[in-house]
């Protein structure tokens, strides 16, 4: 057992919402039937227990995988063999994706990670995060004119926020500016209509079988291409013009072993992963970290003093987040706690054997970090809100036991980049502002494609003296 604080509470910490666990498993209908709604109501405590599991779905063996073994087993030690994404997320994504990287795999996913990962690198961060720091900015000066008498929706805010500081990153910011309400909108329909389960591939049908895909998806998917063609053909045809953007760096790059860089399918596929992954996985940490400071208001008077300490009335840059280790730790508890991808999966390109358990081709392998976070043994009270886990001096988790961005091969690029942002917001709004939930809202995660804190997360919002 961890011993996660570095100095123990003095009261007990605060508890953060979560669905009720059944006491057992649920009959295969209902739980079908649930996880269509919000697939986290699905797992009994036992879930959070056991290492590795299985059973079978339809037509299909599926395997959990819920220890540090067993994952390092899957994405690192035998990446090669569960290197593919299981069928359903595949075809949740592929109409808004293509062939992008979240869904690749084999030499193609080889050939795009290597020109997509150098320009996310940590390297970048120092030419990107003036982007991030202007629209804090922004985003802080619009709080303070804000009536505190009137809810806000912070999760709406979030949302907004993060499109423009990734549009602006992956665009440039004149134009990033101006596509972000447009991208937010047809992503959040998109977001909402999808599936959530597969059933084709449950009943063991192929790939290649056409699956329904209703108006409103391809309604939602079109309008992002749109936009995002748009903006490609503005910085592509005029090269040499025009400020650093992770668009002109990806197309100063060259596929491996040619000297030509990607056509503008792949650009815009690759853009579009970029703006998933560091849009609305930013925006729902960030909604579930204002909430949870409003509740428990000595991590949000820690955070104020904090800030004010170190930044006075500025907005952090990045030479600022080492003076800011706590709001730091607020962030990588709230990815503990609700992860924004919950449920990572693979699909079995071959036999193989995980611990003692055979595992056959084809079989899906879902690793949860919903429930690899909250596993006893691994973390102490580990629904709880305790920030401390993550301070400097504090002991580590196991490798593996905290994956909010994956791990192995197929680990986000963004990940610094994601959590300097996240850093950078949360001090520029939690440390000016005090929210308060606007009484009568009942706040439960729910997972579609990320785990946001349901639709609206209402508050009122009040410019700390």
């Amino acid at each position: 057992m961890l011993t996660d604080t570095a100095a123990p509470p003095t009261t007990a910490p605060y508890v953060p919402p979560f669905p009720p666990r059944p006491e057992k498993g649920l009959p295969l209908r209902q739980m079908l039937k649930l996880a269509r709604e919000n697939w986290l109501a699905i797992w009994a405590q036992s879930s959070f227990e056991r290492d590795v599991y299985g059973s079978r779905l339809l037509t299909r063996d599926v395997v959990v995988c819920n220890s540090p073994d067993s994952v390092h087993y899957v994405f690192v030690e035998r990446h090669e063999n569960f290197q593919r994404k299981s069928p359903q997320h595949r075809h949740a994504l592929i109409p808004l994706l293509g062939d992008g990287l979240f869904v690749s795999d084999g030499p193609l996913w080889r050939e795009r990670r290597r020109v997509v990962a150098p320009v996310t690198h940590v390297s970048r961060l120092a030419e990107l995060a003036p982007a991030i720091t202007e629209a804090a900015m922004e985003r802080r000066d619009a709080w303070r004119g804000f009536s505190p008498d009137r809810p806000v929706d912070v999760l709406a805010e979030m949302g907004h926020l993060t499109a423009e500081i990734i549009c602006r990153t992956i665009f440039g910011r004149a134009l990033g500016r101006d596509a972000a309400k447009e991208v937010v909108a047809a992503f959040a329909a998109y977001q909402a209509c999808i599936g959530q389960t597969d059933i084709l591939s449950l009943l063991g049908l192929p790939d290649w079988f056409p699956r329904y895909r209703s108006a409103a998806v391809r309604e939602s998917a079109r309008r992002i291409h749109q936009v995002v063609d748009g903006l490609i053909a503005d910085i592509l045809d005029r090269p040499g013009e025009g400020e650093a953007s992770l668009i002109r760096a990806m197309s100063e790059a060259k596929v491996p072993g040619t000297d030509r860089p990607m056509d503008r399918r792949a650009f815009r596929n690759e853009a579009i992963v970029l703006f998933m992954a560091g849009h609305e996985t930013t925006a729902n940490t960030l909604a579930w970290a204002l909430f949870m400071l409003s509740q428990d208001s000595g991590s949000a008077t820690r955070l104020v003093e904090e800030v004010r300490g170190a930044l006075g009335d500025r907005v952090a840059t990045l030479a600022d987040l080492p003076k800011l280790p706590f709001t730091r730790a607020v962030v990588e508890e709230t990815l503990r706690l609700y992860p924004p991808v919950p449920l990572l999966s693979r699909e079995a390109l071959g036999p193989d054997r995980i611990g003692d358990r055979p595992v056959r081709k084809g079989t899906i392998i879902l690793v949860s970090p919903w429930l690899l976070h909250r596993k006893p043994g691994l973390w102490d009270q580990p629904d709880a809100f305790i920030p401390d886990r993550f301070m400097p001096g504090a002991p580590k988790p196991p490798r593996h036991a905290y994956i909010p961005f994956s791990t192995g091969p197929r680990i986000c690029t963004g990940m610094h980049l994601g959590l300097a942002e996240a850093t950078i917001c949360l001090a520029a709004l939690a440390g000016n502002f005090g929210l308060t939930l606007e009484p009568g809202t009942q706040v439960m995660p729910v997972a579609r494609l990320t785990l946001r804190p349901g639709e609206t997360l209402p508050m009122r919002i009040a410019p700390l003296g």
